[in-house]
């Protein structure tokens, strides 16, 4: 009991002061500093990518202003930087509303799938370009693209892109109306997201199943998920996303006729917009306090805010956004009964509505005209547009929003005297009517639900009441007893100081455990490297070349090794260093042993051109016991031909380091104890290394060790997996 409260109390106090942080994920001026007083022309672009995102997120409007400038950096970069540069444009282009120009952007990514090597930067067009076809309803091909995507983000060790996948997933099975495989997907994308640590990725998933719930007609269910979306939006600063999940959670609100609420969403929104400076979610936001003016009766501010809004959208070709604020128009107008000017509206509606290819829309337009050519008698146009309302619906899937148009059709049979088919209808209509009335029931319980607290509240103070009654009866007794129950209080309260003091003083000695663990890590794999016998060994080859009076190669072995102790002394210590430092501690050690044993062995350091290119980082001296193991205890200066290679790769998004020797091998070394023994705790420390790498990163590195000749069990083959990180990232 105590632990469970404990528990509680813990956590209440952490999620009141995870509300409370405002963590920014950097500021523009640092973020332009970095861009303008880089020199190198490929580190410059990719500066100015990171500034676009950061606008992305904070200010649309300077979003929009560099986009087509990082375009043009890009034509002189590589085909990764000019995809980066396609995909920052399409992310403008969502934000901006303008879905044309958005999907027809999407079918330019195509030619990239064969161009790069990248699976990260491959699943990312399979995302897009199954948002496409999922758009235009072509649902087997966006089904190719997320098996696809799923294949390669399980390859690569994603749990982001694997979240990501799983999202669009459930967006698919959704639009098919397969309500349990689409909350099935939305709940496996969540737990992805949750384990890739991105707040913001893990708030569109959310998000996701909120929509699939008001698709569904589940409100209250929508409601509550979309309130943790927009928390976890918050936290990740995305404030986009902010703006929009307040919308949704005002069209909720709006379902169930709480107009105060939502007005107040919508508000929050048109702020949050304002904010970052985004136009177009102003403009949808008008849109939307439109509908509530509308909702009051409160005609001619409707009006006003409606037409506000269609001014803003205009700029942005938003069609969705300007054929929902044209058709709130028409509904205005077809209230106050002014026919003529609705059906202006409404057909403009459509146009805009048609051009975004929204089917849902085009029907429930369609079903609006029917209803005003029925008030105005013409029930032939009336039949005509409400039946194409129920063949979209029907054809489409949009089976929740027919039952209106049942009744609308009945309504008009019955007016021309058909009572047979208007019963028909009148009877589909009925079917459809209970599903139609969750949102009226659930609103009607929560209406009882608050009822039924506010009795319960009553009940409660009728109780106080006759405890205070009989406290004054008996007020000797209820005095120990409150100074009893003091005592218990304040006990508990100890208690629960102390209970957090001991949790505290346990985290903290983890932390420093931790820290020692590292620290002796370190000082272990310093003292590998700086191996006494490699030093004493290293003093008797120069010494032996000064009583020769071999003063070149004495002077050369002699800079060489002191030139690789500094370099081992400098970059020890450090979590990553340059590639290229790498390579050259290597270098010089294998020169070292080299001249040490007399040129008996050849060695070779290459490296993928991409990787010096990408300034990629590697932790310091990862190669070098495999490198010391195959000199001195895999006997290389003994065998004939001796060589020992290293090479460095990238292989799909891990860097790949190779080792491969033709020494003795393992099974040669194993009758030399003290040999076998050092090898053991060089392959340790490594595995040590990739594993605290693997962790503190997410994604799973390794190390195989095998034999270079299977047959004759001689060299050795070892192959190490590393997180792929570059300087700009570290950095950052």
């Amino acid at each position: 009991m105590f632990r469970t409260l404990l528990s509680l109390l813990i956590l209440s106090v952490c999620f009141d002061f995870s509300t409370k942080v405002f963590a920014a994920n950097g500021d523009e001026a640092s973020y332009r500093k970095a861009y303008l007083t880089e020199k190198d022309n490929t580190k410059k672009f990719w500066r100015q990518v990171a500034l676009g995102k950061f606008y992305q997120f904070n200010d649309v409007q300077k979003a929009d202003s560099i986009r087509y400038a990082i375009i043009d950096a890009s034509r002189t970069e590589s085909d990764s930087a000019k995809l980066q540069a396609l995909i920052f444009d399409l992310r403008i282009e969502a934000l901006q509303g303008n879905k044309t120009a958005y999907y027809a952007k999407i079918l330019q990514l195509q030619p990239y799938l064969s161009r790069t090597d990248s699976k990260l930067n491959q699943v990312h067009i399979f995302h897009l370009l199954a948002e496409y076809h999922i758009a235009y309803r072509e649902y087997e091909q966006a089904d190719i693209y997320l098996t696809e995507a799923l294949r390669f983000s399980k390859r690569v060790r994603s749990y982001a892109l694997i979240a990501e996948t799983n999202r669009l997933l459930a967006k698919l099975n959704m639009e098919q109306n397969k309500r349990d495989a689409s909350l099935d997907f939305a709940e496996t994308s969540i737990q992805y997201a949750r384990r890739s640590s991105d707040k913001s990725l893990m708030a569109k998933c959310v998000n996701m199943q909120s929509v699939i719930y008001n698709f569904f007609g589940q409100v209250e269910l929508s409601v509550s998920k979309n309130f943790i979306a927009l928390q976890l939006a918050k936290e990740a600063n995305d404030f986009p996303q902010v703006a929009h999940y307040q919308r949704q959670i005002g069209e909720s609100q709006f379902q169930i006729f709480n107009y105060d609420n939502a007005n107040n969403f919508f508000n929050q929104s048109r702020e949050t917009a304002l904010r970052i400076r985004d136009k177009r979610l102003v403009g949808l936001a008008d849109t939307d306090i439109g509908l509530v003016r509308l909702a009051k009766k409160e005609y001619e501010e409707a009006i006003a805010e409606l037409k506000s809004a269609i001014r803003t959208l205009q700029a942005y070709n938003d069609q969705d956004g300007l054929g929902m604020a044209h058709k709130y128009l028409g509904n205005v107008f077809n209230e106050q009964k002014k026919y003529n000017e609705a059906l202006r509206y409404y057909n403009m509606a459509l146009v805009y509505f048609e051009s975004a290819a929204n089917r849902s829309e085009i029907a429930a337009v369609y079903h609006l005209v029917g209803t005003v050519f029925a008030e105005q008698g013409k029930y032939k146009n009336a039949l005509n547009y409400l039946n194409r309302s129920i063949d979209i619906r029907s054809q489409y899937g949009y089976i929740g929003g027919i039952y209106p148009s049942y009744k609308e059709v009945a309504d008009v049979y019955r007016k021309t005297g058909n009572m047979d088919l208007a019963y028909k209808y009148l009877n589909m209509y009925s079917d459809y009517s209970d599903s139609a009335r969750i949102v009226e029931v659930s609103a009607k319980i929560a209406e009882l639900s608050e009822l039924y607290r506010s009795e319960q509240r009553e009940r409660l103070i009728a109780i106080q009441a006759d405890s205070i009654e009989l406290q004054r009866k008996q007020k000797e007794n209820t005095e120990l007893r409150n100074i009893f129950q003091t005592y218990i209080i304040l006990g508990f309260i100890v208690l629960l100081a102390l209970g957090a003091f001991i949790i505290y003083n346990r985290w903290k000695q983890r932390n420093i455990k931790q820290l020692q663990r590292e620290a002796e890590m370190n000082q272990t794999l310093l003292r590998s490297q700086m191996n006494p016998h490699f030093v004493f060994n290293a003093m008797s080859v120069i010494q032996s070349y000064i009583y020769e009076n071999d003063t070149k190669n004495s002077t050369k072995f002699l800079v060489n090794f002191s030139k690789l102790m500094r370099l081992i002394l400098e970059n020890s210590s450090k979590e990553f260093i340059p590639l290229g430092t790498e390579i050259d501690i290597l270098k010089k050690y294998l020169e070292t042993q080299k001249l040490r044993f007399g040129d008996r062995f050849e060695y070779e350091v290459s490296v993928n051109e991409q990787l010096l290119r990408e300034e990629a980082v590697i932790p310091p001296m990862i190669t070098q016991p495999f490198i010391e193991n195959a000199i001195e205890h895999g006997q290389l200066h003994t065998v004939e031909g001796g060589f020992i290679h290293v090479r460095f790769t990238k292989d799909e998004e891990m860097l790949h380091v190779m080792i491969e020797d033709n020494g003795v091998g393992r099974k040669g070394s194993k009758n030399n104890k003290k040999s076998a023994e050092h090898k053991s705790m060089a392959m340790k420390i490594t595995q040590d290394r990739i594993n605290n790498l693997s962790y503190k990163y997410k994604i799973l590195g390794r190390m195989e060790i095998e034999d270079f000749d299977a047959q004759k069990e001689t060299g050795t083959l070892v192959n190490i997996y590393l997180p792929y990180r570059t300087e700009g990232l570290v950095s950052l």
